[in-house]
């Protein structure tokens, strides 16, 4: 079948889903673009709200025939339909069948673990490019350290990124955070390399790269870090990144490492902010995670007009070269990050993937389960600048 749509939005009536709508109406794009879920009289109110003017496609997550037809059509799928380990392996399974490519905002890197076991050699064979975590998980991470590394233009040691952020969580990320409790994640999931291929880390990258849980002093920024609640997921994208651009011969670094924390601009403000995650943590894990879900937000369910407009993130990028060399690096940008801002960066990568083929990494030939990093690289950020996103180099303190 001819593919007469460019960008299908699936998932267009969650939170998240209507803010990808909304974006793509507000750039009064030249494409053809559609929306997509499981009932049809909810996607047409969304339709209806927003004035967007589009095909709408019905399948559910399990409807295996509905979404190979969304997928023959489509040249590029943007899913919104989480948690994804329970809605996203059918339409990822019905990409690469069909040859679309996808975008996701997921932060749940065991399920990404699966997508590459399934799926990466297809989808590279076939140039088919799969792409998740391109929401606040994990753009800013993944995207802002290839920045950095770009920028200082000598082979890079390791990068250490800082994160800090305004905003509140929607019913559908809640849901994801406390469906998890529920599965038997086992051991493998805390492999600061769950995601690369084997064989691409050395023992000294593994020593260097263990999760941080602790509260340190940072010289270089004139200010304090603590563990930041998506290093988990982040981490382990940008060193999947590292690993894919070396099988290129486009590597960070010999022996590359990267961590990342939060910022803080105080000793207590670190503290504070340490206790709340490990609240969350022992929340999570604990019978008395069912009780408190049932009093947070239901998905669907997100932050006021207010919060969105009036939210922000920014992430810093310490660089230290192999030569011991230093530099800083930024990126930031306005909006609630979760949300407003997530929603633009899976319509800017979607969109990205509408670029010539030969302008993105690798060209047109290249694919399988990649990152936003190693599978849309420099296209992405031209994009990402021209919407206000902002990256710069900074000096340091």
């Amino acid at each position: 079948m001819q593919k007469d749509i460019d960008i299908v939005i699936y998932g267009a009536t969650g939170f998240t889903g209507q803010l990808c709508v909304k974006y793509f109406q507000s750039l009064n794009l030249e494409i053809n673009w559609a929306i997509a879920g499981r009932n049809l009289e909810k996607l047409q109110d969304v339709a209806n709200k927003l004035a967007a003017n589009v095909e709408i496609l019905i399948a559910d997550s399990n409807d295996e025939e509905g979404l190979r037809n969304i997928c023959s059509r489509s040249k590029v799928v943007l899913s919104t339909a989480g948690p994804f380990h329970r809605y996203g392996s059918k339409l990822v399974a019905a990409c690469v069948e069909n040859g679309s490519h996808y975008v996701d905002i997921t932060g749940e890197n065991f399920w990404v673990k699966g997508l590459i076991e399934k799926h990466h050699e297809k989808a590279a064979r076939k140039g088919i490019r799969i792409i998740p975590s391109c929401g606040f998980d994990s753009i800013p991470s993944d995207i802002g350290t290839f920045f950095a590394v770009r920028s200082s233009s000598k082979p890079v040691k390791r990068v250490e990124s800082f994160h800090s952020w305004k905003g509140e969580a929607s019913g559908g990320t809640i849901e994801t955070m406390f469906s998890m409790g529920d599965l038997d994640l086992g051991k493998e999931i805390r492999d600061p390399f769950l995601l690369n291929p084997d064989g691409s880390y050395t023992n000294e990258q593994k020593k260097l790269s263990s999760d941080v849980f602790k509260i340190s002093k940072q010289k270089d920024l004139n200010a304090w870090s603590g563990p930041f609640v998506m290093a988990g997921a982040n981490t382990r994208v940008v060193r999947r990144s590292e690993a894919l651009l070396t099988e290129r011969q486009k590597s960070y670094g010999n022996n590359f490492t990267y961590q990342e924390y939060a910022f803080h601009k105080s000793w207590s403000k670190a503290l504070f902010s340490t206790l709340g995650l490990g609240l969350l943590g022992l929340t999570l894990v604990s019978p008395l995670r069912k009780i408190v879900r049932s009093f947070l937000r239901k998905p669907g369910e997100g932050p006021s007009l207010e919060v969105q407009e009036n939210g922000w993130f920014d992430c810093k990028f310490l660089v230290e070269n192999e030569d011991g060399q230093k530099s800083l690096y930024r990126m930031f940008g306005k909006g609630d990050p979760g949300y407003k801002v997530t929603s633009k960066f899976a319509a800017e990568c979607a969109l990205s993937l509408l670029e010539d083929p030969e302008t993105l990494p690798g060209g047109c030939e290249y694919g399988g389960v990649l990152t936003s990093a190693s599978g849309l690289g420099e296209v992405l950020i031209k994009r990402l600048s021209n919407s206000g996103i902002i990256f710069k180099s900074l000096n340091l303190s």
